[in-house]
């Protein structure tokens, strides 16, 4: 009869205990699961929490490119690119798409010059350019060289956003600088993150290390550099679901 008695009073005791517990452990839960929160939909503000990873991603998907004028008075150029999942008209050979500014292979165009392409201390591949927009300063070139496409922010970025440049800022591969959005027009995307030459071409991502734009102009009379949004790349280089990537609503 005791022993009876002592289960239903432990019984007792446990589910009153219980809803105590579980609540303890949801208020230390939500701060630890927002701590590592860095979607840009809660806030886009922060920086990733991993950012080794994030940039190790983004350097593995970002090239350096290389045009060399066939005219040996003029200079070899080179800047950055990026690899994104679109189809090219270049065949089964070149099958991986890069996206670069216009200004890093305006000389090598109508086969007036070599383009060539290397991932991150790697060898140089042959490319061609498939596709250019001149007056948005953005191409597309297709390479065998195979790197995995990044991936493209569903987000538009407003004023204050976190984000990253790669690529090979002077020469130096794999470079890596920070910064913030300063501001935005339908096109162009203004930031606080430095640029310098090399870096045309090469990624803008943010705290998911999805691209947002592709880094484009410097500013040397202002605080701050350009690149040319997501939605420019709906003009010529890429067929969009709407004639912007970012519809406002």
């Amino acid at each position: 009869m005791e022993n009876n008695i002592a289960q239903k009073i432990t019984a007792f005791a446990t589910i009153i205990a219980l809803p105590f517990a579980l609540g303890a452990f949801i208020l230390t839960w939500a701060p630890a699961q927002q701590f590592y929160l860095s979607d840009p939909r809660s806030d886009a503000y922060v920086p990733p929490r991993n950012i080794e990873k994030l940039i190790t991603n983004v350097q593995d998907s970002t090239v350096t490119v290389y045009c060399r004028p066939s005219d040996p008075k003029s200079k070899a150029n080179f800047g950055s690119g990026w690899a994104i999942d679109l189809e090219n008209d270049q065949g089964k050979r070149f099958q991986t798409t890069l996206i670069t500014n216009h200004h890093v292979i305006e000389d090598c165009l109508d086969g007036k010059g070599k383009v060539t392409v290397s991932a991150l201390y790697g060898k140089e591949y042959q490319a061609v350019i498939d596709n250019w927009d001149e007056e948005n300063d953005l191409a597309a070139i297709a390479s065998a060289l195979e790197v995995t496409p990044l991936k493209l922010s569903k987000y538009e970025p407003y004023a204050g956003y976190w984000v990253a440049a790669i690529g090979s800022a002077d020469g130096y591969e794999g470079s890596v600088a920070f910064g913030n959005v300063l501001n935005s027009t339908q096109l162009e995307i203004l930031m606080t993150t430095p640029l310098s030459r090399g870096n045309s071409g090469g990624p803008l991502v943010d705290n998911e290390g999805n691209v947002v734009a592709t880094n484009t102009f410097g500013r040397i009379d202002e605080q701050y550099n350009g690149a040319m949004s997501l939605n420019a790349l709906c003009l010529k280089i890429m067929e969009c679901e709407n004639e912007l990537f970012w519809q406002v609503e």
